[in-house]
């Protein structure tokens, strides 16, 4: 489960802001809280903000994190680490990235600053017994080691690069489990979901419901409960030549040969109704092709109790259905461990009874200085549990709306 997450200088973000899914002293909705290692870890939270104060960049900069630790093994000689600065700060300043996660019961804190494209530093300790430990500092191209783990860190002295995560060094050129532990809760265990990687999540589901069967009959069982009255979901695979009338004309000779000797997946999926069958790619809403998605990655995150980042998860979705997935992940049948954060728009799920205090959190554009600002409705003072979040929100009592020109519509009129 991720604990907390912080970052600086992060495109709108500039200076720092902290995501903690540590539970509060807050009695509210003690099933939104797992127990763990001695920790009261929230399931789920919930970021609101006006369109531009930066919610999908808290997401980015997580995806950013994620995404470095996996790939920059692979960077070359020459090539920096892209970072994304704040466009009124420093352009060449550090970047600071810091994330405390819980795997088998082990809490880690794994961080690490960019400047000038190359890491400054970066740190991976872990709490063995409830008491940290080293198992690397760095500071630019030097590192030391744990007591644990000396000599164990040899091969990654060749290896390790400016532009290169000693994490990720590591996980490639060492065995240490407790580094391949924390390389794969990047890996596998923490999901981000944005509009990038939509494809990948549909071609996945599609996939599932083509050979697992279990799976099919829990996709079915989830939408129907949502009323959809769905009976079957057919869903085939076939491998076809390409055509040479589908490929484009100014593409050459060879190039063209080459894709004619390839084979594709052809795949058709048809949703089985009472007395009537539909296409999905073709005959069903937008709505519908996102759940289609979005349910089998879903299904696995929660049965392996993985952590899922998630920027607009209401996009072209019904608020209910919203309400049902985040209710999915807190459901105390399910993996406890399994934790969604994500980004809404979505008022309507403030009033349901869903989210503790300390789950739902606000970005606000800070007006002189444009910068991003995070904080939790936990830390604004005289917030009572009874109240109205969805009308207080609205209100502007919270901040983190847009606080429009009342004429505006006027002006537009006039004109």
């Amino acid at each position: 489960m991720l604990l907390e997450f912080s970052c600086s200088n992060h495109k709108s973000i500039r200076e720092k802001i902290v995501l903690s899914a540590i539970a509060g002293s807050d009695n509210a909705f003690e099933d939104n809280i797992v127990n763990i290692s001695g920790l009261k870890v929230l399931k789920s939270a919930v970021i609101y903000g006006a369109n531009g104060s930066g919610k999908s960049n808290v997401i980015d900069a997580v995806a950013f994190v994620k995404n470095t630790v996996i790939t920059s093994i692979n960077n070359q000689l020459g090539h920096g680490i892209r970072q994304f600065p704040h466009k009124l700060g420093n352009v060449n300043g550090e970047s600071s990235y810091q994330i405390q996660f819980i795997v088998n019961d082990t809490r880690f804190v794994f961080g690490f600053t960019l400047e000038k494209m190359i890491v400054k530093e970066e740190y991976l300790y872990y709490f063995p017994n409830g008491r940290q430990a080293k198992i690397f500092d760095r500071e630019y191209d030097e590192f030391t080691i744990g007591s644990k783990f000396k000599g164990k860190f040899n091969a990654c002295k060749d290896v390790l690069k400016s532009n290169r995560l000693l994490l990720s060094c590591a996980a490639n050129f060492t065995s240490v489990d407790e580094v391949l532990t924390a390389f794969n809760f990047f890996n596998n265990e923490l999901v981000v979901y944005n509009s990038a990687n939509q494809e990948n999540w549909m071609n996945y589901s599609l996939y599932q419901m083509n050979t697992n069967e279990e799976m099919k009959k829990k996709m079915i069982s989830f939408m129907n409960g949502l009323g959809m009255g769905i009976k079957d979901i057919d869903v085939k695979i076939d491998q076809k030549k390409i055509e040479l009338s589908e490929l484009p004309p100014f593409l050459s000779d060879e190039f063209k040969r080459a894709l004619l000797q390839t084979s594709v997946d052809a795949i058709s999926a048809r949703i089985i109704y009472d007395k009537f069958e539909t296409d999905l790619m073709i005959e069903e809403s937008t709505g519908v092709r996102k759940l289609f998605g979005l349910l089998c990655p879903f299904i696995d995150i929660i049965q392996n109790g993985k952590v899922l980042v998630c920027d607009e998860l209401e996009s072209n979705l019904h608020e209910s259905i919203v309400y049902e997935i985040v209710k999915y992940f807190t459901n105390s049948s399910h993996n406890s461990a399994a934790q969604i954060i994500f980004t809404t728009h979505e008022t309507g799920l403030l009033n349901l009874d869903i989210f503790r205090r300390d789950q739902i959190w606000f970005t606000e554009m800070e007006k002189s200085e444009r910068y991003t600002d995070l904080y939790s409705l936990a830390e604004i003072k005289s917030v009572r549990k009874e109240e109205n979040f969805e009308k207080c929100y609205i209100s502007g009592k919270y901040g983190a709306i847009p606080m429009l020109n009342m004429g505006f519509s006027k002006t537009i009129s006039k004109k």
